[in-house]
């Protein structure tokens, strides 16, 4: 791998005065990426959900819609921050979810197909409503696309897409709002 800094296998992220190295993380035979993990970084979670919240100002939404399970804690913060309810696609399915609605993702990190869930409850909060959805990176758009095909089963309407970073190719994320932007890393011999 080739480093982009004098920290090895990493590269510097600065999400509103908060900086980070992300290790990173062979996806395939030839190819890394950077990996943003908020879980338990309550510093870098804030600082994004206060800079989305700024960038977010002027958009008409009424709740945000997030997939389980590393972009909770920015779901939280971005609630907390804006006013407004959020809602939890769930992975995996429980009895107390009623009729729920789901469909399926393929997970970049993972390399394997999940399933997105929402449940009775969140789906009757969101039904005709403006959602935002967030993430915490956008890279190949499998689960963005998934949420979006949650959000048109639920008749709810996509105002804002936001997260805290984009990966890959910058231009095909034109619509994201993002905080950062990450590159692939191809592992050369």
């Amino acid at each position: 791998m080739n480093p982009t800094n004098s920290r090895s296998n990493s590269h510097p992220l600065n999400i509103n005065g908060v900086q980070r190295h992300l290790p990173l993380f062979k996806v395939q035979p030839d190819l890394a990426i950077a990996v943003l993990n908020i879980l338990g970084d309550t510093e870098l979670t804030e600082a994004a959900a206060a800079a989305l919240q700024q960038r977010m100002a002027n958009i008409d939404f009424d709740v945000i819609v997030t997939a389980e399970a590393k972009s909770i804690p920015l779901a939280y913060a971005l609630s907390v921050h804006s006013g407004r309810p959020y809602v939890v696609l769930r992975k995996n399915y429980k009895s107390y979810m009623g009729e729920a609605l789901s469909t399926e993702t393929l997970s970049i990190t993972t390399g394997k197909t999940q399933t997105l869930y929402l449940d009775a409850k969140d789906r009757a909060a969101i039904q005709g409503r403006q959602v935002a959805l967030v993430d915490d990176v956008v890279s190949t758009g499998s689960t963005l696309a998934a949420m979006r095909t949650l959000m048109t089963q639920a008749e709810a309407e996509v105002a804002a897409v936001a997260a805290i970073c984009t990966e890959g190719n910058a231009e095909q994320w034109a619509e994201v709002i993002a905080l950062a932007h990450l590159p692939v890393f191809p592992i050369t011999a």
